[in-house]
């Protein structure tokens, strides 16, 4: 079972349309997907049709078991742990217990570890409590980077932050991929980004590319992904090519790509 963080320093990147749209397409693939929603917003929860105001809460609040979190989507092969606003509260009470960081990894130590092929977790924004904690979950980190400006400083930072919870929590973690979505290769700039992506990350940057289309941002308004909504459209077969793709990245191949370009991109 792959445990993959999706996060990036900077909001409004991308992480809820990757989450929901590359479990969708690994889902459709016959991999069966658990997404977990750590982002009080909730978004990924809303688009999938499903909020919980306290179910997430309960685990970090009260040691509730996790798999008792768990709600089925719309979408085959796709279930969902819902987030809500509770979390910041959970984040704001977590913070004065010892080891707090280490919850939500006990929480998905425990998940039955044959009825999933991945778990996502959709991590806020904020390196708070909660980011740190799918951090230290999780085995590999998946970074969407919009390429609409240039993202290179943000990611190195995120870069220094994967390296020292690896360091402090987990020995486990590596970068595995970086994911470039809104690309646009007509304008200078989606060029200039995916040029200097692959300059500092190489084999890091994944070779699908996400294509900027209105359809993505049609989908969360009709609670479908996008390979659902608008199955035959560009960006569907990009987000079926990119889960394709991040299947056949095993977390050795990660690991060992990673660690390399982590230490060039400092």
């Amino acid at each position: 079972m792959r445990r993959i963080a999706v996060a990036n320093q900077k909001g409004g990147v991308g992480k809820t349309t990757t989450v929901v749209n590359l479990g969708a397409a690994l889902a459709e693939q016959g991999r069966r997907v658990l997404v977990i929603d750590l982002d009080p917003q909730a978004n990924a929860s809303t688009w999938l049709g499903t909020v919980d105001a306290r179910a997430l809460y309960e685990v970090f609040e009260n040691g509730a078991p996790l798999e008792k979190a768990v709600r089925a989507t719309g979408v085959d092969n796709l279930d969902l742990v819902p987030s809500s606003s509770w979390m910041t509260r959970a984040e704001r009470n977590a913070t004065t217990q010892a080891g707090a960081e280490m919850i939500l990894r006990q929480a998905v130590d425990e998940l039955p570890h044959d009825q999933w092929d991945y778990i996502l977790m959709d991590c806020p924004p904020a390196l708070g409590l909660l980011c740190y904690s799918a951090l230290a979950a999780c085995n590999e980190v998946l970074i969407p980077v919009q390429t609409r400006v240039m993202p290179l400083a943000g990611l190195v930072a995120l870069n220094q932050t994967i390296d020292t919870v690896k360091l402090r929590l987990n020995r486990r973690l590596r970068l595995s991929a970086v994911l470039a979505s809104q690309v646009d290769k007509r304008t200078a700039l989606s060029r200039e980004v995916v040029e200097s992506l692959r300059e500092r990350f190489g084999d890091v940057v994944m070779e699908t590319m996400i294509r900027e289309s209105v359809r993505v941002a049609e989908a969360p308004g009709h609670r479908l992904p996008v390979t659902i909504y608008a199955p035959d459209s560009s960006v569907a077969h990009d987000y079926r090519a990119a889960a394709a793709e991040f299947h056949a990245r095993s977390a050795a191949d990660g690991e060992t790509q990673a660690d390399g370009r982590l230490q060039r991109a400092r």
